[in-house]
């Protein structure tokens, strides 16, 4: 079993910086509680977790119709055109997934009594991977073609432990999913979850998981000393944080002590345990459902990568920031190979894509010109000297494969 863990970046992870090639895009669903610019529909907010003698979550009445900005963020649109999930088993490991989610009918094999979800939020991450598409409706799952596995990884309430996670994540290894979404964040590991995750990587399973947990303080407490939780800390986890619809990390937010990426997951749309409503949620419980969705797709694209190749491809190929952010149309669409751009040959990855990314290439080179060629050069050599040396420094190993090199990204 492979025991070295992957460096750390002791970077502000506030930092994250929205660059040329990344433009935002605000449409649908938004922070607070679901106003959206110019759209007056209201979403209720989806817990993570059940208060001792709270009800369980019902369905929305609530039906959100516009595209979300998240998934117009993602561009899902372009990228369904190279990967759909199809073919590839992804576990969701949560408080379950309910099988009367109109929108997963048919998509769900839950095991156990995860085919029951009082609070809510499995089905809400189970929506963000594998929501089927419905008429009138702007939302629908990343990687829609994927199946899904519900695997219990909390009590009914939604409290997690090492042993619920770790018994979780063996579950879906042996259940054949080869995406496995964990969302809680644990402060404390256990033998058993280190095991568990050597047994995942094992069998070329991708475990994607929340860096951090998703309740934090309100927005004007300060946030906590950077800390590792678990499974996310485990080398050979995809470890993932939430930003919001600016790129940044949500004030308050818990920071850990690194992360692999970044996906939207303030303020996001999905689905809940009934009825055909939305909900809105935030945390990086969903932005590792989003990523794990993407890890389908790719998955789905290129059957022939392994589960550690898929998440070389997610690093590398992510726009570069403080933490990378999610790129599925760049993983999904990168022809790997060599380039004759200085990045590349320092060491670096700079992808070359199927067809060209208008939206931020163009925006590149309306800035460049606008610059003049020295400043351009400028912003090119500076780029390299940033972000390349950030990308070597970023060694992703999967846990348990010991004569796996590191993967230069």
């Amino acid at each position: 079993m492979n025991t070295m863990r992957r460096p750390r970046l002791h970077h502000a992870l506030p930092a994250l910086v929205t660059v040329l090639c990344a433009p935002m895009v605000v449409i649908g669903a938004a922070p607070q509680a679901g106003a959206a610019p110019g759209d007056p529909v209201r979403l209720p907010v989806l817990p993570s977790r059940l208060a001792s003698g709270a009800s369980c979550t019902g369905g929305s009445d609530t039906v959100a119709e516009a595209v979300p900005w998240e998934q117009q963020n993602l561009q899902l649109t372009r990228s369904r055109r190279f990967g759909t999930g199809a073919g590839v088993t992804v576990a969701v490991v949560d408080t379950g997934v309910s099988l009367k989610a109109p929108a997963l009918a048919g998509r769900v094999t839950a095991l156990g009594g995860a085919g029951d979800d009082c609070v809510g939020h499995g089905t809400f991450v189970a929506g963000l991977i594998a929501a089927a598409p419905v008429d009138g409706v702007g939302f629908s799952g990343a990687a829609r073609q994927a199946h899904v596995v519900a695997v219990r990884g909390t009590d009914e309430r939604g409290t997690a432990t090492a042993a619920t996670v770790a018994a979780g994540i063996s579950a879906a290894v042996d259940a054949g999913a080869r995406v496995i979404a964990v969302s809680p964040a644990l402060t404390q590991t256990s033998s058993g979850l280190h095991d568990a995750v050597a047994y995942a990587a094992r069998h070329d399973a991708l475990i994607v998981a929340a860096a951090v947990p998703d309740a934090a303080g309100d927005a004007t407490s300060s946030a906590p000393p950077p800390a590792d939780y678990w499974p996310a800390a485990e080398s050979g986890v995809l470890s993932v944080v939430d930003v919001d619809v600016r790129g940044q990390r949500p004030l308050g937010a818990y920071p850990p002590r690194h992360a692999d990426l970044a996906a939207p997951g303030d303020g996001v749309l999905s689905i809940g345990p009934s009825g055909q409503g939305h909900f809105i949620g935030s945390g990086a419980s969903l932005a590792a459902g989003y990523t794990a969705a993407a890890a389908a797709m790719v998955r789905s694209a290129h059957p022939g990568l392994s589960a550690a190749e898929t998440a070389r491809r997610l690093i590398t190929t992510a726009y570069p920031a403080g933490v990378p952010r999610l790129d599925p149309y760049g993983a999904l669409t990168t022809v790997p190979g060599a380039s004759s751009d200085p990045a590349a040959q320092a060491g670096g990855s700079r992808p070359v894509r199927l067809e060209t990314d208008q939206v931020g290439a163009r925006a590149t080179r309306r800035a460049l010109v606008s610059a003049g060629a020295g400043v351009g050069l400028l912003l090119v050599v500076s780029w390299a000297a940033v972000v390349v040396p950030k990308g070597r420094a970023r060694r992703w190993r999967p846990a348990g494969n010991e004569a796996s090199p590191p993967a230069e990204g």
